[in-house]
């Protein structure tokens, strides 16, 4: 992705990820669609990876297709992601979330 294009990308998609209402999720290729750039859920991940370190921004509440927790199996940022999934009274079954109940449309 072009670097202006990236940077507009990052404002954006700060912006959007900023509204998700708490106890809410999207998953990465709903987010790049609402940010404007359908198809771009790779580059949101990577986007993501970037957050400086205490960023209030809710990280946590994006979600691979599917429902399913994305980050690396038992390792610190998984774990903060279900806790604070879990309080904002998200259930989690298997590193699973039911998009059904917990999806937000913005």
């Amino acid at each position: 992705m072009h670097q202006q294009n990236n940077q507009s990308l990052r404002t954006i998609l700060y912006i959007v990820l900023s509204k998700i209402p708490s106890g809410r999720l999207v998953t990465y290729g709903q987010l790049a669609k609402m940010a404007g750039y359908p198809g771009a859920a790779r580059a949101v991940g990577a986007l993501l990876k970037q957050l400086p370190e205490g960023t209030q921004l809710p990280w946590h509440r994006v979600v691979a297709a599917g429902g399913r927790l994305s980050l690396p199996v038992n390792t610190p940022s998984v774990d903060e992601q279900r806790r604070r999934l879990t309080a904002e009274g998200v259930l989690i079954s298997q590193d699973r979330v039911k998009l059904t109940h917990y999806q937000w449309q913005s």
